[in-house]
């Protein structure tokens, strides 16, 4: 065994699939805090009670984590829910949580954990290891079809439960992802057995969790309601409240229309919302409100498909990577409020290289050109280019009706390419990327674990997530020593390499990654960002 309990280090990195197309789990990334941040400390003392209300555009379909096929299922229930382990937000390392510590053999096959003591789920049964070994046996279940869940926990082979503190995962090899799965508090946390065999199949609407706080009541169409749970006191161990929540109540009120929530926000109906960048600049001076701005960890991304006979020219791939102005389609999609993508992974992911933002592609139009060009690509009377009898033309599929499509159609025309946009549904666009049914495909994903790139760029996931069908043996090596290197040194140059590697043979054209705004009436204080951009309400109090 190597003894690292893991308290403030990390060996072990690991993914939460949100490739956003496919399986749509909200993820994010650690937030670039705003100069007006409502997290900000104060001169005044946190009060209890009031009502925190919170927007969210999507009503889940079931607050049963295991159950649960959208984002809000998870994220919702994670109020109430807990996890094993969870991240620091200032140094990103792993930290143990409803685990007290942890352990891996020498082989990363065995994690053991010891579970703290003293946590009571809300219907008054305690904690234990036993509870986690039939939470997570339920979510792999094969009865159970979880969408997610089940995914997230996939590598566990078998889990044993010697003792009431002891939790053991025997795996069939290395997943260096596995431990960051264990940071949801929504898909991952443990749930009342008993609370499960009471309700049956109506827990979704019933949950039990071990969280801050307590479900009450689902209006469907209108909002779920939380009490605070009055026993809390096993807060996140960087949480300044380490008890039971300030407000009396959260309420969550689903508002699908963009100009209703800012209507809500407007009026104090909702007290805070996540909105688009195109309406945040009339909240950054608002004396009424606080914004929360951070960045996400999603590349939205323009993929080629290298089974196209145009694409698999690498020429024609780099050409197309120099011909991209992306600051213009920042503006033109985002209002500006958006950072360059330079390569597969979002900038501040574990196993980004700083240096790609040198060495990735830069705008250049002669350059986009002469490479052409060099190529035997000629242009013919129409300014497209021809080779070999063949005109150079591609269409360009996309599921979001962006103006950067168009600034897209028109930057490739510009280098002789003729570019035909096609826009399907969201369901339709991955069903033809699977089929690998598209010359060109604007999609976005993201995570906070770079594995992600095992499910889009490994020979063996072409149909299942590798749009762009890549195949290459040696970015395959080295995904997989990624997912199954323990050693927090070595896996990062890894995804160096693949960095390097994805660039040098231009397999798409990273574009942006996306700002994020969360506004927050000045009435509520002590709001944040997790590391995952994702709203923290541990340390919030509402001014009487």
């Amino acid at each position: 065994m190597f003894k690292n309990t893991y308290k403030g280090t990390c060996t072990a990195y690991i993914t939460f699939i949100c490739l956003l197309v496919i399986s749509l789990i909200g993820c994010s990334s650690a937030p670039t805090p705003s100069t007006n941040e409502a997290g900000k400390s104060n001169s005044l003392e946190p009060q209890k009670g009031g009502t925190l209300t919170i927007a969210e555009i999507a009503e889940p379909d079931t607050l049963d984590p295991h159950k649960t096929s959208i984002s809000t299922g998870s994220s919702i229930s994670g109020y109430m829910g807990g996890s094993l382990v969870t991240f620091d937000p200032v140094t990103n390392k792993l930290q143990p949580y409803l685990a007290e510590s942890y352990t891996a053999s020498e082989d990363g096959k065995t994690i053991t954990f010891k579970i703290r003591t003293g946590v009571k789920f809300h219907d008054g049964t305690p904690l234990t290891a036993a509870s986690f070994k039939a939470s997570y046996e339920r979510a792999l279940a094969p009865e159970t079809a979880s969408p997610i869940a089940a995914q997230l926990l996939s590598s566990i082979k078998s889990i044993s439960a010697p003792d009431d503190t002891t939790l053991i995962f025997h795996l069939d090899k290395p997943a260096a992802p596995l431990l960051p799965y264990l940071t949801s508090e929504g898909y991952t946390q443990p749930l009342s057995i008993d609370a499960i065999k009471k309700y049956g199949k109506e827990y979704g609407r019933n949950p039990v969790g071990i969280g801050p706080w307590k479900f009450e009541s689902w209006k469907t169409g209108e909002s779920i309601t939380m009490v605070r749970n009055e026993e809390f006191s096993w807060g996140l161990p960087y949480a300044e409240n380490k008890g039971a929540p300030r407000p009396e109540k959260l309420v969550i009120k689903f508002i699908k229309d963009n100009q209703t929530l800012l209507a809500a926000l407007d009026s104090g109906a909702i007290d805070i919302a996540t909105i688009p960048g195109k309406n945040a600049k009339k909240y950054k001076n608002n004396d009424k409100f606080t914004i929360i701005e951070g960045t996400a960890p999603v590349v939205y991304s323009m993929e080629m498909n290298l089974e196209n006979e145009f694409l698999k020219d690498i020429h024609v791939r780099k050409a197309i990577n120099l011909a991209i102005n992306k600051e213009a389609i920042i503006q033109a999609d985002l209002q500006g409020e958006g950072v360059p993508a330079h390569g597969p992974l979002p900038s501040l992911m574990f196993g980004y290289d700083p240096a790609v933002e040198q060495y990735g592609y830069k705008y250049n139009v002669e350059e986009a050109k002469k490479m052409l060009e060099a190529s035997g690509w000629k242009e013919n009377e129409q300014g497209i280019r021809e080779k070999d009898g063949k005109t150079l033309s591609l269409s360009l599929m996309a599921y979001e009706a962006n103006p950067g499509n168009q600034l897209i159609q028109s930057m490739l025309k510009e280098i002789g390419i003729d570019v035909e946009i096609q826009m399907f549904e969201t369901a339709a666009a991955v069903d033809q990327g699977l089929k690998g049914a598209f010359d060109l495909f604007i999609y976005s994903y993201g995570d906070i674990d770079p594995d992600i790139l095992y499910l889009l760029k490994h020979s063996s996931q072409i149909g299942v997530a590798n749009f762009g069908r890549v195949n290459n043996k040696e970015l395959d090596a080295l995904l997989e020593k990624g997912r199954t290197t323990m050693n927090e040194e070595e896996r990062r140059k890894s995804y160096v390499d693949i960095q390097k590697l994805d660039i040098e043979q231009a397999y798409g054209v990273p574009l942006y990654s996306p700002k994020l705004f969360t506004v927050v009436n000045k009435r509520v204080q002590g709001a944040k960002l997790n590391r995952m951009a994702q709203l923290s309400v541990y340390d919030v109090w509402i001014q009487q």
